[in-house]
């Protein structure tokens, strides 16, 4: 079993694609085509992705029972011991004063520091 799911592609990428797959939903292809045929597909969707992204997923023999690639995604197929896992990028603030702590000791701890109350 195969599956490519297509982001932001051309609509011709789409077109070529169902020619050996079918498309069960918008982007999304299933099928089961055979080694070299696949690997002719994902050839064809690296070239012509343009600006979009796009992810192949088929059976293999392993321990997962599957493999998958990607192609200009954010998330990145990484080998931990054998499993294939994903990476995600970390999240990032829109503001860092949140994340960014404040230079200095604050009052409270001045205070308990040397012992001065007020």
């Amino acid at each position: 079993m195969t599956v490519i799911v297509l982001t932001n592609c051309p609509p011709s990428l789409r077109g070529f694609l169902t020619r050996w797959l079918l498309e069960i939903s918008a982007g999304v292809f299933i099928g089961n085509p055979s080694a070299r045929i696949r690997d002719l597909l994902w050839d064809e969707v690296q070239q012509y992705a343009d600006q979009g992204r796009a992810l192949l997923a088929h059976t293999t023999n392993n321990e997962q029972g599957f493999t998958f690639r990607t192609h200009d995604h954010a998330w990145h197929p990484v080998d931990h011991e054998g499993l294939t896992l994903i990476r995600r990028p970390n999240a990032q603030s829109s503001s860092n004063a949140a994340t960014t702590p404040r230079k200095g000791w604050s009052n409270a701890s001045k205070r308990r520091r040397y012992g001065r109350s007020r």
